[in-house]
């Protein structure tokens, strides 16, 4: 084994002294982020004392550089793909892609939600639960940890299944700057800097990329630029300024999500800028841009996209007030600009938020036993106005008639409190409670033309919601190669305004009824090192969710709307490797492996359909709820030459599937699962080479077979036909508004040079 692998096995082996260790939100990563060590896998974290931020007792899968330096790296499910628990679906552009933790997000077919995002300990989640995944290119991250399970103890509102905690690279870890340039197939283009320095008292580290291309589906290429800068300065022995700033313009077209059938007929939409081909979609757009007659037109010739710009600012002041107890106080704000005719609509306007919180952390003694204490408060504030204009077939995205507004706001505010005690020598147990009342309120105007006049209807909503969150852990090491942990925990997520608006119709209207989400989560998992070469992880989890928001889409060109479906349960496993099968012979060839299976199924809800004269209930009790994946799995093959005359040279093997999934309630319609086979090869010149270590090229191929699969899917409406019965499987077949194609064989490279 090469002496970085004996430092990485046994570091993590002294960070075995509990499974689930304080993973802080709001410092930067340590040693094992700061380098690019060899691909792991691992549910450690990183540890600092004190943490101000951290899930004690809970699952926690991290993931560092190493696992992506060396590919393309275009979206954050690039950075995770490597990660239990962890899928990813295609969104509206290149890098906005609906991150999932065990299965909460793949019914979302954009942004993230459900659960919570912080980078550097900045939040950069919006108080509606809204994150996006346009702001991170991974070129400029050293890691990730993912939280897995219910949350809201720690991370408050929206947090029903998690949180992910991304860390920036260090200054220190750069000390220069690095140049890299990304190219590869469908015209894709990304620059990118990273500059870094680091002295006595303080910390920079500056990003900036522009990634360009124009996509494997017809209408959608795209521009985006990230700009990411954060400081650290030491004001004192006691005090620390930490400084954050994030820029994001995303500018891509878009395609129309097609249905099943068009999917099979032409996925990537070929010869559909005139609707002339088969398998083409379209929207229904008013002749006059305002009412009467329809006319369908192609997304190029409509003008479909997203022009959005991203603004984040944080501060965060950290004092020791004395050698173990820290208090941090922060202050983010965010301003995110849209401007985004997607569909036979374009939605404009600004959404501001404020988000303020201070903790204090406190590793002592109770009655001679070491305790960790933590506890904190928070507010948060969004105030948004927004416009929806109709479009016209004139092109461009010209904007017809006003048809919508809606003004209004969200508020969070909340306390929490955990306590840590370790109350034998092997055993350290875990208790918290998390509290927050949100306030909803937001008045929408729909705007209603006709020949003889228009008219305006007003639509106000108010709601208020508080919620709790306890949990419970216990953690059991009996000794450096186990680890044994159990936990009960709590999340909850309350609607956002826009839910209140839009009726199961597809229409606007008052859908003010809709209560928070709960979930009740079991963990048990364990971790096993029965050498340096071999990690073994498993984690089996059963959610009870009540009153979970579901959404799904009536119709093209009818809104998506959101429902409680008042009982359903999340059952799965998890599992992880990380494996070097002959560390004496080959020591440079690694095995990974995740696997997730995620069983969930409806266990009180009735579904109510109608057609123009009937309407009927159904029972959806046992079900699997649409959109969730049952089986993933990754494995790659990693074979990196540590020594001798190839030194440097490496690559890997992949295969990653994904199972099919149910796209309705009723369970007659699914979308087809893949298996997708991916090659990397790169070259890091050893420190020997003098000025060509200075370079790292890799070539990578991906989707190596040519599959044709499904990136992602909105979920469908059952509906009755005319004689009042259910529809079946041709008939949602039929129904557009759904799929997004995945990328045929592409092929990439790129080069990296430091100076």
């Amino acid at each position: 084994m090469s002496s970085p692998s004996r430092a990485y096995a046994a570091r993590r082996r002294h960070l075995l002294l509990a499974l689930l260790v304080p993973v802080p939100a709001c410092f930067p990563p340590g040693p094992a982020m700061a380098q690019e060590a060899p691909e792991r896998i691992t549910v450690t974290g990183i540890s600092k004392a004190p943490a101000p931020v951290r899930p004690a007792g809970q699952t926690v899968y991290s993931t560092s550089r190493a696992t992506y330096a060396n590919t393309p790296a275009l979206s954050v499910a690039d950075m995770l793909v490597t990660v239990p628990g962890v899928s990813a679906v295609t969104g509206n552009g290149p890098r906005d892609v609906a991150i999932s933790i065990r299965g909460s997000d793949d019914r979302q077919t954009y942004g993230l939600r459900n659960i919570q995002v912080l980078e550097d300990g900045f939040p950069m989640t919006q108080p509606d639960g809204l994150a996006r995944a346009d702001l991170i290119d991974p070129h400029a991250y050293a890691g990730a940890d993912v939280v897995q399970g219910p949350a809201s103890t720690v991370y408050g509102n929206y947090a029903v299944d998690g949180a992910i905690l991304f860390h920036t690279r260090d200054g220190a870890d750069l000390q220069g700057v690095e140049l890299g340039s990304d190219f590869g197939s469908y015209g894709l283009s990304n620059q990118y800097i990273t500059a870094g320095v680091a002295g006595r008292g303080y910390d920079l580290m500056v990003f900036g990329s522009d990634v360009r291309g124009d996509g494997f589906i017809a209408n959608s290429r795209y521009d985006t630029s990230t700009e990411n800068v954060k400081l650290r300065i030491d004001l004192g022995p006691r005090d620390r300024l930490v400084f954050k700033v994030v820029n994001n313009v995303t500018d891509t077209r878009l395609p129309v999500r097609l249905s099943l059938d068009q999917y099979g007929r032409n996925p990537y939409q070929k010869g559909c800028s005139n609707l002339g081909q088969a398998g083409c979609g379209s929207v229904s757009l008013y002749r006059n841009g305002a009412y009467g007659p329809v006319q369908a037109v192609s997304p190029q010739a409509a003008g479909l996209g997203r022009f959005d710009r991203r603004t984040i600012v944080g501060l965060r002041w950290e004092h020791d007030l004395d050698r173990s107890t820290v208090w941090r106080t922060q202050f983010t704000y965010d301003e995110r600009d849209i401007d985004q005719p997607t569909s036979s609509t374009s939605y404009v306007g600004p959404y501001d938020s404020y988000d303020v919180s201070s903790d204090v952390t406190r590793n002592g003694q109770m009655f001679g036993l070491p305790v960790t204490s933590f506890a904190g408060v928070n507010w948060n504030y969004l105030d948004y106005g927004s416009q929806v204009y109709n479009l016209t077939p004139l092109g461009g995205a010209t904007l017809g008639s006003l048809s919508q507004t809606a003004y209004g706001h969200q508020w969070n505010g909340g306390a929490r409190f955990q306590e840590e005690i370790r109350f034998a020598p092997h055993w350290k147990g875990v208790v918290g409670l998390g509290g927050e009342y949100s306030d909803l309120g937001a008045t929408e105007t729909i705007f209603s033309d006709t020949a003889t006049g228009s008219s305006r209807r007003f639509i106000t909503g108010n709601r208020f919601y508080f919620n709790l969150a306890p949990e419970g852990a216990l953690i059991y090491t009996p000794s450096s190669d186990w680890t044994l942990h159990g936990r009960v925990g709590t999340g909850y997520g309350t609607p956002q305004t826009s839910n209140l608006f839009v009726t199961p119709q597809g229409l606007f209207g008052n859908n003010t009824k809709l209560n928070s989400q709960s979930n009740v989560g079991v963990d048990l998992g364990a971790e096993w090192h029965p050498s340096a070469d071999l990690t073994l992880q498993a984690t089996g989890f059963y959610e009870f969710f009540r009153n979970e928001l579901v959404s799904q889409t009536a119709g093209v060109n009818l809104q998506s709307y959101t429902f409680n479906a008042p009982a359903s349960e999340h059952r799965g496993v998890e599992l992880g490797a990380d494996w070097t099968p002959l560390p004496r012979f080959v020591p440079g060839a690694r095995l990974l492996l995740t696997y997730t299976y995620d069983n969930q199924i409806y266990t009180n809800y009735t579904e109510a359909l109608a057609n123009s004269t009937t309407s009927r209930s159904f029972s959806r009790n046992g079900n699997a709820i649409p959109g969730v994946v049952p089986n993933v799995l990754d494995v790659r093959l990693v074979y990196d030459r540590a020594s001798g005359g190839f030194e440097g040279v490496g690559g890997f093997l992949e295969f990653s599937f994904r199972d099919g999934f149910w796209l309705d309630n009723a369970n007659l319609l699914k979308a087809p699962g893949v298996g997708l086979f991916n090659l990397d090869l790169h070259y890091d010149p050893p420190r020997r080479m003098k000025l060509l270590h200075r370079f790292h090229i890799f070539f990578e191929i991906q989707n190596l077979a040519d599959r044709t699969y499904v990136a992602s899917a909105s979920n469908l409406s059952d509906s009755l036909t005319s004689a009042g019965v259910q529809a079946g499987a041709s008939v949602i077949a039929a129904k557009t508004g759904s799929i997004y194609a995945g990328a045929p064989r592409s092929f990439f490279g790129g080069v990296r040079v430091k100076f």
